[in-house]
């Protein structure tokens, strides 16, 4: 097998330059991009955290919910409603409220 010589041009050398500046911005981006390594770990420390904040706030939804369901208008829950009464100040200190019991 005849081997012949290698010909290489004058824009041989820019072209593996441009070749090569291209791998290194790609490795600079992998590891410093907005994506890249060390965002990883901000990422999943920022993720930690927003999935923390919904479940106190998906807590606090149910809660919110379950005294909703207790004034609702047609079936209210007596004990919910003294206590709004008097932590509102409903009543003025010269009435007075008489709870009346069905037989």
């Amino acid at each position: 097998m005849k081997s012949g010589p290698i010909i290489t041009t004058q824009n041989e050398p820019l072209k593996q330059g441009a070749a090569l500046a291209v791998l290194l911005l790609l490795t600079v981006l992998t590891i410093a991009g907005q994506t890249g390594l060390l965002a990883w770990s901000e990422n999943s420390s920022a993720l930690e955290q927003r999935r923390a904040q919904i479940a106190e706030l998906t807590e606090k939804r149910d809660a919110l919910k379950n005294r909703v369901d207790l004034l609702d208008p047609d079936a209210a829950n007596p004990d919910l409603i003294g206590e709004l009464l008097r932590n509102q100040n409903v009543v003025h200190p010269d009435e007075l409220v008489v709870a009346i019991e069905e037989e």
